[in-house]
């Protein structure tokens, strides 16, 4: 610390008295007090600015939604009733973990844990009672208000693979390690999806009632405007809250509310109703753009041709011949979709909104997937 002069009428003429007059009682009095002062400063700063730390960073990944991590940390001079939001990066920031509270509490001893999404890199904001993180945007919160402190921190680089993978139909699927509020909160195990010695991909539920898991694969890449055909055997015998659904949707544009989430699907699921139709086709928004149908036994294949201006869907009966008997079909011409940052997914999950509940585990198997552009 650098202290101005002393004025000119008070400072000695001479070097030797200059010397006497810096260890003078009076000047040691007006240093320590000087001193003193400097150090309540830097004790009032660091009381009244709190800082964050992690202690705990999860690898540094593109992100999406099929595997998460745990990132930690600790929070110093945190008031009481304040909370960290944290945030994931990907080609937008995410409020974590997206699924359940988005607020993290700081424990007794200063520590805080959540789990994740990956991201390229992470951030902790430090806020006070009645902030509300958004869920998506394109840039952190800065600090002010209830915004106490803001810590950004680059993703762990990994020699490993992050994501689960399996090969099928030619083509590479992430599985999901993670869950997902489609349907309800349902856990995701990479063990519930499997290609067999045939070529032919599982996806099972499995556990027991109230304590299920679920299987969904997800292409590694957008295909784009084109047909997809998908071969899969007898489903007639699912449990009525069991969800077979085969469809295309945005991440990003799931989640934010100006953007559409570039999603059409094929269902197959009575939605926890017995009575009810056990197939739909669908286009988002799908209270304006759902078409139920009845879903015979027997192995069917589902295509689904998607073009600028419509998406035409065709369940027909499986089998040998070139031509195969159609059970139903249907075109949207409103609504369709273009292409971008989709991909393709098949998810296997348990309907837990329906009339009646998940009951027993099933499986179902996928002979093939084709598409052509």
């Amino acid at each position: 610390m650098v202290y101005p002069p002393a004025p000119a009428d008070v400072w000695p003429a001479t070097e030797a008295a200059a010397k006497t007059a810096l260890h003078s009682p009076e000047v040691l009095t007006r240093r320590r007090l000087l001193w003193g002062a400097g150090s309540l400063l830097l004790s009032a700063c660091s009381a009244h600015h709190p800082t964050i730390e992690f202690t705990r960073v999860p690898p540094a990944d593109k992100g999406g939604p099929d595997v998460m991590d745990v990132i930690e940390g600790c929070v110093r001079g945190a008031k009481p009733g304040q909370q960290i939001v944290v945030f994931a990066h990907g080609e937008v920031w995410w409020a974590e973990p997206r699924l359940g509270r988005l607020f993290t509490p700081i424990q007794a001893d200063s520590k805080w844990t959540t789990p994740t999404h990956l991201g390229t890199e992470y951030a902790a904001v430090l806020v006070g009672p009645g902030y509300q993180p958004p869920f998506i945007t394109n840039s952190l919160p800065a600090e002010g208000g209830n915004v106490a402190a803001v810590k950004v921190v680059p993703g762990v680089s990994v020699t490993h693979p992050v994501h689960h993978t399996l090969q099928f139909s030619g083509y590479e699927w992430n599985v999901r390690a993670s869950p997902s509020g489609r349907g309800g909160y349902n856990p995701h195990d990479p063990a519930n999806a499997w290609v067999d010695t045939n070529g032919a991909l599982h996806l099972r539920i499995e556990g027991k009632p109230g304590n299920w898991t679920c299987a969904q694969v997800i292409l590694t890449r957008s295909l784009g405007y084109g047909t997809y055909r998908l071969t899969v055997q007898d489903t007639s015998d699912l449990d009525p809250a069991a969800v077979l659904a085969m469809y295309t949707l945005s991440d990003v544009g799931a989640a934010a509310a100006d953007r559409n989430p570039r999603e059409w699907d094929v269902e197959i699921s009575q939605w926890g109703d017995p009575s009810a139709k056990n197939a739909r086709f669908l286009v988002q928004p799908s209270y304006q753009n759902t078409v139920p149908f009845l879903s015979p036994r027997g192995v069917l294949i589902h295509q689904i041709r998607w073009e600028s201006a419509s998406i035409q869907m065709t369940t027909s009966r499986g089998g040998r011949r070139a031509t195969q008997p159609v059970v139903f079909e249907h075109t949207f011409a409103s609504g369709v979709p273009a292409p971008g940052d989709e991909k393709f997914r098949i998810d296997f999950y348990d309907f837990q909104r329906g009339p009646q509940l998940l009951r027993r585990g099933s499986e179902i198997v996928i002979e093939k997937f084709e598409y052509l552009p």
